[in-house]
């Protein structure tokens, strides 16, 4: 383990522990009496963001990799079976902690915050979306980015322009974006200031939708759509709107997002949080150090 990825995964769990410490309401529940885990929720999120950002899509090769090369520091790491039900119990410990590492940064004050989905999938055959546990939840749905159709999921971001995600949710494909952007907004954990902007693309449109916005005191930056009048801030959206596909870029490319591998419910959202955890913990890594830019895995992901 380079000293780089050494330093962030130190920081990490420790920030972590304290963190769950201080709020023992955010892990899963156990029993007072009985057997305790030997690896803690804190080591087991560390080992989790570590296995995101080394780019180990299996589980399998990812442990056996850990059993060698980080045994000093997990001594006590479970099968596969074990990590991949501790890692499903998880989902909402995960939550909290890209929550608490977001506002260490102090990056959602940041005046401007993009919005956008993107796909998930999770099959290819007919089979698959017959027979998949994820059959109900997974839709088909239209990728306009790649002008293809795929069988999964969309993942809902809305992220500072460092990439900080602020708020997101995992929906299935045909979910309404505008929908999913005000639940998202009404689920925030601080109030929002007025004035706060939104980019987002054409389809965050609507008169109900738009008023909704207004009425939060949120300002939206959109592209002007057909037969509409020409529309404020026309001339920051292209410079602008690069940011959210770099963030989906970093998702995919280096995080390896759509090699999920997730089966079930449980387990799709479990690796989707585990990936928007390891690009918060680099983010937040490398504000702390001073590295730019601020979204940059290179230095952790060998």
């Amino acid at each position: 383990m380079d000293n780089d990825l050494d330093t962030l995964a130190t920081a990490l769990y420790a920030s972590t522990d304290d963190f769950l410490k201080a709020n023992p309401d955010v892990a899963p529940w156990r029993p007072t009496v009985g057997l305790q885990p030997l690896i803690t929720d804190a080591e087991l999120v560390t080992v989790a963001v570590m296995q995101a950002l080394l780019g180990y899509t299996s589980e399998r090769r990812w442990l056996r990799h850990a059993r060698v090369d980080l045994i000093e520091w997990f001594p006590h790491l479970p099968g596969q079976s074990g990590y991949n039900k501790r890692l499903r119990h998880l989902g909402e410990t995960l939550q909290a902690v890209i929550s608490h590492l977001g506002r260490d940064t102090g990056l959602w004050a940041d005046g401007i915050w993009v919005a956008d989905s993107t796909p998930v999938e999770c099959g290819r055959s007919r089979e698959t979306a017959h027979r998949s546990d994820l059959a109900g939840f997974a839709e088909t749905g239209y990728c306009a980015s790649h002008s293809r159709w795929f069988w999964g999921l969309r993942l809902h971001l809305l992220c500072t322009l460092a990439g900080m995600p602020v708020g997101f949710a995992l929906t299935g494909a045909k979910a309404d974006e505008r929908t999913v952007l005000l639940g998202i907004l009404d689920s925030m954990p601080a109030r929002i200031g007025a004035g706060q902007v939104i980019l987002a693309d054409r389809n965050y449109y609507g008169k109900p939708f738009e008023t909704a916005l207004s009425e939060g005191g949120i300002v939206l930056v959109r592209p002007t759509r057909q037969g509409e009048r020409r529309r404020p801030g026309r001339e920051f959206l292209k410079p602008l709107r690069q940011v959210i596909e770099s963030i989906n870029d970093t998702l995919k490319g280096q995080l390896d997002l759509e090699s999920h591998g997730g089966r079930t419910v449980a387990g799709v959202t479990v690796r989707v949080l585990q990936r928007l955890l390891a690009m918060t913990a680099a983010i937040w890594h490398n504000l702390n150090t001073g590295r730019h830019p601020l979204r940059s895995l290179t230095a952790y992901d060998h």
